[in-house]
């Protein structure tokens, strides 16, 4: 197998929520390259297998699994990054370009809150997003058409204070900078895309819909 197709469907299972929905279920038994961090790891390997690596601090993995799967655990002990960043770099450092997330909400919500803040910070250097038990946050830092259907839920979180527009969602946004992260929630696509124009980083959440496939 070549490196791209072993690189071809990444996920890092974060330490939230094990995930229950079919469709991060479903990434996961599709993906060919599963890295977990350290505090996921003890759940995956009892509820899936063996993933590819492990990544983190190391204070949270289960002695067991630490004897079991020594040649897989790469420990970072640097403290100014959590355990999901640190998976993160590890997947740049083996030049994977795409990266999905799952397990990342879910349990402590300052965690979640966390988690989902950093999507803007990784995607400058990777294309990513997450996927939860309930729709998909995908980071931007420049203008995006985004896959939807009509009656797609969709919610807009601003992170710079820069204007915004978008084009076919029912509640448009012209030219506005969102200050809160309220402002941009509660929308809902009109039709098979819609558009968000902007030049700053904001984070797009999806929720699933029956008549949409994630890709």
């Amino acid at each position: 197998m070549s490196s791209s197709q072993l690189f071809s469907n990444v996920v890092i299972v974060a330490n939230g929520s094990f995930p229950s929905h079919p469709i991060p279920l479903s990434f996961i038994q599709n993906s060919n390259y599963i890295v977990c961090c350290d505090g996921a790891a003890n759940e995956f390997i009892a509820r899936i297998g063996r993933p590819a690596a492990i990544v983190g601090d190391g204070d949270s993995i289960s002695q067991e699994n630490i004897n079991l799967f020594s040649e897989i655990i790469h420990i970072d002990n640097n403290q100014e990054t959590n355990d999901l960043t640190k998976a993160v770099q590890f997947c740049l450092q083996q030049g994977i370009k795409k990266i999905t997330i799952v397990g990342g909400t879910g349990k402590r919500e300052d965690h979640t809150i966390g988690n989902i803040a950093l999507l803007t910070q990784y995607i400058q250097d990777v294309e990513v997003r997450m996927l939860t038990n309930h729709g998909v946050f995908t980071p931007i830092c420049a203008s995006t058409q985004f896959e939807s259907v009509k009656g797609q839920q969709v919610s807009i979180f601003a992170i710079d204070d820069k204007p915004m527009t978008t084009i076919g969602l029912v509640y448009p946004i012209e030219h506005r900078i969102l200050k809160y992260w309220w402002q941009g929630t509660l929308n809902e696509a009109k039709g098979s895309h819609f558009q968000i124009e902007t030049e700053g980083n904001a984070i797009i959440y999806q929720v699933y819909h029956p008549d949409w496939q994630v890709k």
